[in-house]
């Protein structure tokens, strides 16, 4: 994790998603400028949002599988 970055789980999945959005400009800025500090404390900051959204993701479907045992083993083609 980023020395620097607050708490993530505070956060709304908008509220990562948009901030995310947000640092991912700014390393395109980044890299037009060639500065490749900016662009390695950037590319950690992204992988920590990235990595939180991630954590979410997957208790939200360990949940759903929790609530419904067939739940992984539904395909629905119609």
């Amino acid at each position: 994790m980023h020395p620097l970055l607050p708490d993530l789980t505070n956060l709304s999945l908008e509220e990562l998603a948009g901030k995310r959005a947000e640092l991912q400009k700014k390393l395109s800025w980044a890299y037009q400028s060639g500065n490749p500090e900016i662009i390695n404390q950037l590319n950690m900051a992204i992988e920590d949002y990235m990595a939180e959204e991630t954590a979410r993701a997957n208790k939200t479907m360990k949940e759903l599988q929790e609530k419904n045992s067939n739940f992984g083993n539904i395909i629905n083609i119609s």
